[in-house]
Formats: structure tokens, C-alpha cells, sequence
């Protein structure tokens, strides 16, 4: 079965979050990043990393699972997951498709 492709986002607690968050949020932040650097080397991340939107700096991933159980585990697992919010969307994966077409 073909791999899924979502992408992710992670949005803050509050707009201001990158520039003032507490030591326990930003021990969490360690965490998270720690968490998701295994998924990053063995390639079910695509992509990771902050975005710094003017109006609000946010997360984004694009991860390559199974299926989206396998995606439900991993921000389950994830230290900031409750503190910061996930929106997920699947999508399809233009350069995988080229690859394999080409």
C-alpha cells in the first residue's frame, strides 16, 4: 500500500508565543523538537520547522506514514501536542508522484 502524505500544522498557545514563552513552555519546545529528530532522519518527515509569519510564527511538517493512525500516534506522542494545537490535512505529494512516474 502506497504511503499517505499530511501536512501539518502547529499553532501556538497565543500569537506572541515565540517571543515570550515561559522556561516550562520552552523546555516542552526542546522536547518537541527532540521528539520529532528520529522521524526527520529515518524520512517520515519530509519537512520540520517554524514559520515566522508576521502575524503569528507557527510549525509545519509534512510527514510520510502508513496511515493516519500511524500519523494520530506520532502527535499523541509529541511533548508540545495540548500545549500548541495540530491541524492536520492530507495531501498528495507531487515530487513522490513524479519520481515514480519518471
Amino acid at each position: 500500500m502506497a504511503k499517505q502524505h499530511f501536512f501539518l500544522k502547529l499553532n501556538p498557545p497565543r500569537d506572541s508565543f515565540i517571543s515570550d514563552m515561559s522556561p516550562q513552555e520552552r523546555e516542552i519546545m526542546l522536547q518537541h523538537v527532540a521528539y520529532w529528530q528520529p522521524f526527520v532522519a529515518d524520512g517520515t518527515v519530509i519537512v520540520l520547522g517554524p514559520v515566522f509569519d508576521p502575524k503569528c510564527a507557527y510549525g509545519i511538517a509534512v510527514v510520510e506514514v502508513e496511515d493516519e493512525k500511524h500519523l494520530q500516534t506520532l502527535i499523541s506522542n509529541d511533548p508540545a501536542n495540548g500545549l500548541n494545537k495540530y491541524e492536520i490535512y492530507p495531501m498528495r505529494a507531487v515530487s513522490k508522484m513524479i519520481e515514480s512516474n519518471g
